[in-house]
C-alpha cells in the first residue's frame, strides 16, 4: 500500500461552506474566520464568489472580501461567467475558479447552458485568463452522479476533463456533488485520470452526504491523489443540487491524515478555534466527528 507523505488541504468553507446561508455573514467576521484559516497553517483557500448578489446574496462582499486578503495567501475566487470574471480581475484576483458540470441536465438547471454550450465560452476565457498569467482551477462537478441523470458514465467525466488539461488549466478538482460516490467508484475513476492526465493539478471534492466521503478520501489517497477540497465544520453544499449537503470536514480529514502518519501543515487547535468563530453566524449544524467529540470530551482530545 503506497500512501502519500505530504497532502495539500484546498479550504472552501468561506465561500463553499457560507454560500447557502440565508443570513448574512457580517464582513469582518469572514475576514477574522479567514485570517483564522490561514493561522491554522492553510495556504489555498476558496475565499468568496464573484456572482449575482440577487441569486447568492451572500457572496454579495467579494470585492471587498479579495482586497482585504493579504498577497501571501493563495485567494481562490468562484467565477461563474465572463461578468463575475471581469469583476474578480478588476478586484485584483490571482486565482479563479471556473465550474462546470459533466452532465448537461445539471448545468442547465444550474447556468442555462448545456456542457458543450459552457465549454465553448469557457475556453477561450482561460486562454485569456493564461495569458495574464492567473491561476485557473475548474471545479468539476457531478463527476460521479447527476440529481437529474443518475450515474455519469466516468469516460465522459474523463473527455470533460482532458478539454481543461488542453486549454492549459492550472488544476481540476473532482467534485461527487451530492454525495453518491463510493470507495470503489472514487478509486476507479482517479486511477484512470492519474493514468490520462499528466498535466496540472488533480484535487478531490467530496461531500458527505452519505457519511462515505473519509472512505471516498482514503480510496482517492490509494489512486494517488494527495489533494483534497474540504471545509471546517463540514459546513456547504450546491445551492443548485437538491439533495448535497455540506463538504467533508477539514478537520476531520486532517485528524485522519495526521493519524496515518501524513503531514498536512495544519494546526487541529487553530481549525477549532476557526469553527468557533463562524459558529454563531450560521444556521446549519456542524457535521464534524472531530469538532463534536472534541466539544463533548475535551479531556481526551489531543
Amino acid at each position: 500500500m503506497h500512501l502519500p507523505k505530504k497532502v495539500t488541504i484546498i479550504e472552501v468553507g468561506p465561500r463553499d461552506g457560507l454560500q447557502n446561508e440565508s443570513l448574512f455573514v457580517p464582513t469582518d467576521k469572514k475576514l477574522e474566520f479567514i485570517h483564522q484559516l490561514s493561522a491554522s497553517g492553510i495556504k489555498d483557500i476558496e475565499i468568496a464568489s464573484f456572482v449575482s448578489p440577487k441569486r447568492v446574496p451572500q457572496m454579495k462582499d467579494a470585492n471587498e472580501i479579495l482586497k482585504a486578503i493579504p498577497p501571501s495567501l493563495k485567494s481562490i475566487v468562484l467565477t461563474p461567467n465572463k461578468r463575475g470574471i471581469a469583476d474578480a480581475l478588476t478586484a485584483g484576483a490571482q486565482a479563479v475558479a471556473v465550474f462546470i458540470g459533466v452532465s448537461s441536465s445539471f448545468n442547465q438547471h444550474n447556468i442555462n447552458r448545456s456542457t458543450e454550450e459552457a465549454m465553448q465560452e469557457l475556453l477561450p476565457i482561460i486562454e485569456e485568463l493564461k495569458s495574464k498569467g492567473i491561476f485557473v482551477r475548474a471545479c468539476i462537478s457531478t463527476a460521479f452522479h447527476c440529481p437529474y441523470e443518475g450515474k455519469i458514465d466516468s469516460l465522459k467525466t474523463l473527455a470533460l476533463c482532458k478539454q481543461f488539461v488542453y486549454s492549459g488549466i492550472d488544476e481540476l478538482s473532482i467534485a461527487d456533488t451530492i454525495g453518491m460516490a463510493t470507495p470503489k467508484e472514487t478509486y476507479e475513476l482517479f486511477t484512470m485520470l492519474k493514468e490520462q492526465l499528466s498535466n496540472g493539478l488533480l484535487t478531490a471534492h467530496f461531500h458527505d452526504t452519505r457519511k462515505m466521503a473519509l472512505a471516498n478520501i482514503y480510496a482517492a489517497l490509494l489512486a494517488g491523489v494527495d489533494r483534497f477540497d474540504s471545509s471546517v465544520g463540514g459546513l456547504g453544499g450546491c445551492p443548485f443540487a437538491p439533495g448535497a449537503s455540506g463538504n467533508v470536514a477539514t478537520e476531520d480529514v486532517v485528524y485522519m491524515l495526521h493519524e496515518m502518519g501524513i503531514d498536512t501543515g495544519i494546526q487541529l487547535d487553530s481549525l477549532v478555534a476557526a469553527i468557533d468563530i463562524i459558529k454563531p453566524y450560521v444556521s446549519r449544524s456542524f457535521t464534524s466527528g472531530y469538532y463534536t467529540a472534541r466539544t463533548n470530551h475535551s479531556s481526551y482530545m489531543s
